[in-house]
């Protein structure tokens, strides 16, 4: 068992804050049930008769902070399971499985494989109580870049590692926009009215936010019914197992035809959010003190309440990446007023939860913070401090000024794919937060806006729910290491150390880590260096170390995940090299040199490409095979899959927001990415050859013709089974890029990209200057 974990966590030193303005939030199903519902969860995840090995119990909640509680006792025969929730048994069986039998479960699979007999614990057993109230989880992205295709198999699978992992507050957005219709209907709005006011499926994250509309739609009506048939389904399984369900509230965005309707409707246009054109941007946003708004917005809750019932929290952010029209306190202290108005006039009970991360904004002082969350009674607000583990809020706004708050790891933008984490903010952070002076926090939670990446990151963070301290990260990786592959190796050991020692754990504060990645990144002479903030020749010794590995391991099918997802970051790290030698032999004018490094360039893509295809996890046939599967005929096919493949490009109709959501999959590889850099490559040779000057603009409208818009467009079938082995490619690469990882190039890459447009030009230098040594040379291929 770990012993960087206490038997008994009931004595924590934290600040723990009492809201009793809360304390009718608590989960709406019975203790039977929450029971039952724990008791079939263990049965779906290890089979009925190793299940009757778990007996679970659970009994009313005690505790004044309502935190929750499990027991466990064990005779090595039956494990008993007592939690003070359905959700706190799901935590204590996922607890006794990684503590004491070496297992895990994830996004990407499951090593389950239990000893016999089982560990014992001797009575009166191991009792732990979470440091905090409420374990949070989705942003409201997340709905979009992940889970948008998503039927009820998968989401049943994702809610029991929800459990498993102590969730019990969760967003629950799906099939939100049939609830709207019926609101609009019921005010006199036509489909018509409607069609463009939503996105498509892939994009309706934003058009509820109000950051545009209309931009993949128009909507199928079979869409919103199969979204709230999946919505009651998932509400009965998260009630059933204790969570407290987040349904969403009104936040002013209204259709574009309102004053077709109400022609004295106080609406203004918000501004241009992503550079989309007047079709698709300034959504309307409805005056807080238009009695409009308050009718719509109670409304609305009503009518949620009617199809689904209500666990009293909604969730409604006004100002995502908008500015306000006015700065005036006085304004937005009304703006904040309304939206609760709106909520309590047809719930009295209800609580407001909204993101934070709008206060990210130059735009909001400590004078328009106060304002807008002070309009609300303390306690009947709960602020996401939504990106705590980089750029905290609450330690600059004396903790939301008493709102309780829940600290936030974000991590992931766009749901790319980079291998990334910030391991010791994350340590350390929510301790910091509950410490802090006059603390208000109430909980931790996950608001990734795309999750299928860095599952180490987020296995950590879950722990935080009990850990009693920060954790030594050294023994901890270890541990992860062994439970992930179900038996210790020490190139494993040695592959999580390296990695934990440097890309998963970046400690400058970096907003985005997957800004000017090479290969996703649109080329561009002139464009920064990716971003680098730690040494590239440990993620390589990471993946030797890995590729060690696999002859013991090579069964185990998360070792499998991980062998591919560490040869990708590595390959996509080299390809930098190739990219820097691309824009130096073409400012040289050197042909030759152009032509090796741009044959170099596009075969690492393809290489890159055929190491992806051996993991069903890395394709973009499944991505797009779900999509379609959720059309009724081959129009509403044909909308879903340009949804998908539009979102993962060009975002936009011309690129608006490209390569945000950029994924490294076969396929998408080979289809999209490797067409656009051979058309850079091509354009720079032509340039060469013709004694032309390389256009950036000419470039891009080429490029956005030819390989970006087709993309969207384009039906043709992608395999959606794996090909190939992935530890025998995983060797094959590994040994021939090994001389290109050597290079001292690597050595100043974290330096050069810390400089941006001057680092950029530091590497180029280095390159030109060091032509014609054996280590620069890029003719490795030839």
């Amino acid at each position: 068992m770990r012993s960087c974990l206490m038997l008994s966590l009931f004595s924590l030193a934290s600040a723990i804050s009492d809201f009793p303005a809360l304390d009718h939030i608590r989960p709406s199903s019975s203790l039977f049930d929450q029971q039952q519902a724990a008791t079939d969860l263990i049965v779906r995840r290890l089979g009925a008769d190793r299940a009757k090995q778990f007996t679970v119990k659970v009994v009313p909640n005690a505790d004044p902070q309502h935190r929750d509680t499990f027991t466990l006792i064990s005779d090595g025969n039956l494990v008993s399971i007592t939690g003070t929730s359905g959700v706190a048994a799901s935590m204590g069986f996922y607890f006794y499985l990684k503590t004491y039998c070496g297992c895990q479960f994830t996004w990407a699979g499951e090593q389950l494989d239990l000893p016999h007999p089982l560990p014992v614990i001797v009575k009166p057993g191991v009792s732990i109580t979470t440091n905090d109230r409420f374990r949070y989880y989705q942003n409201v992205c997340t709905v979009s870049y992940s889970s948008v295709w998503w039927t009820w198999e998968r989401w049943e699978r994702h809610i029991d590692w929800m459990a498993m992992n102590g969730i019990n507050l969760p967003l629950a957005f799906t099939g939100q926009e049939a609830m709207f219709q019926k609101v609009y209907m019921k005010l006199g709005f036509t489909e018509d009215d409607l069609s463009m006011h939503w996105g498509g499926p892939a994009f309706l994250a934003w058009a509820r936010m109000g950051n545009m509309h209309g931009w993949g739609g128009p909507l199928p009506q079979s869409w919103m019914s199969g979204q709230l048939a999946l919505q009651h389904r998932i509400l009965n399984r998260t009630r059933g197992l204790g969570m407290i369900p987040v349904l969403p509230g009104f936040a002013g965005h209204v259709p574009l035809n309102i004053t077709r309707l109400y022609p004295n409707a106080n609406v203004s246009r918000l501004g241009d959010w992503g550079h989309f054109n007047s079709t698709y941007c300034c959504t309307y946003l409805l005056d807080f003190t238009d009695p409009l708004y308050n009718k719509i917005g109670s409304l609305l809750v009503q009518t949620m309440q009617e199809e689904f019932g209500t666990d009293h929290v909604y969730n409604a952010d006004s100002f995502n990446e908008m500015s306000p029209r006015s700065s005036d306190p006085s304004y937005l202290h009304l703006a904040g007023k309304a939206t609760y108005k709106a909520m309590t006039d047809a719930d009295p009970d209800a609580i407001w939860l909204m993101q934070g991360w709008l206060f990210q904004s130059g735009f909001w002082q400590q004078e328009q913070i106060q304002a807008y969350l002070t309009a609300v009674p303390q306690g009947k607000m709960i602020v996401l401090d939504l990106f705590a583990e980089t750029s905290p809020i609450y330690s600059r706004t004396k903790s939301f000024y008493g709102q309780p708050f829940i600290w936030c790891m974000l991590h992931d933008f766009g749901g790319t794919m980079e291998l990334f984490g910030t391991m010791d903010s994350i340590n350390k952070g929510p301790f910091l937060g509950r410490h802090f002076e006059g603390s208000s926090m109430i909980g931790t939670g996950l608001t990734p806006e795309g999750i299928f990446q860095n599952e180490v990151v987020y296995e950590f963070m879950n722990e935080n729910a009990y850990a009693p301290a920060p954790r030594n990260l050294t023994q901890w990786f270890s541990e992860f290491a062994r439970n992930r592959y179900g038996q210790y190796n020490s190139d494993a050991d040695q592959t999580w150390q390296l990695l934990r020692q440097s890309v998963l754990n970046n400690t400058d504060k970096l907003r985005d880590h997957s800004k000017f990645v090479v290969p996703t990144s649109r080329p561009n002479i002139k464009e920064h260096l990716p971003d680098v903030w730690y040494d590239p020749k440990k993620l390589y010794m990471a993946w030797k170390h890995l590729v060690a590995a696999s002859e013991s391991l090579r069964n185990n099918t998360l070792f499998r995940y991980d062998l591919v997802d560490v040869g990708r970051n590595s390959l996509q790290m080299i390809s930098v090299k190739f990219y820097i030698e691309m824009v130096a032999a073409y400012k040289a004018k050197s042909v030759d040199r152009l032509k090796s490094a741009g044959e170099a360039m596009l075969k690492i893509l393809n290489d890159l490409d055929q190491l992806l295809g051996t993991d069903h996890h890395f394709l973009l046939g499944p991505w797009i095979e779900d999509a379609r599967a959720w059309g009724t005929n081959e129009a509403e096919k044909n909308l879903m899959e340009f949804n998908a493949r539009n979102q993962v490009t060009l975002w936009g109709p011309t690129g608006q927001i490209r390569d945000y959501a950029a994924k490294q999959w076969s396929f998408l590889i080979s289809g999209y990415y490797a067409p656009r850099w051979k058309t850079f490559y091509e354009t720079l040779m032509k340039c060469l050859n013709e004694g032309t000057k390389y256009n950036q603009t000419a470039f891009q409208e080429i490029v956005l013709e030819t390989v970006e818009q087709p993309f969207s467009y384009d039906r043709t079938p992608v395999p959606v089974q794996p090909r190939g082995d992935a530890v025998v490619l995983s060797r094959t690469l590994y040994q021939q890029y090994q001389p290109v990882m050597q290079s001292s190039f690597y050595d100043s890459l974290e330096g050069w990209a810390g400089k941006g447009s001057e680092g950029f030009t530091m590497a180029i230098n280095w390159l030109q200057e060091r032509w014609g040594d054996t280590e620069v040379r890029v003719s490795l291929f030839n």
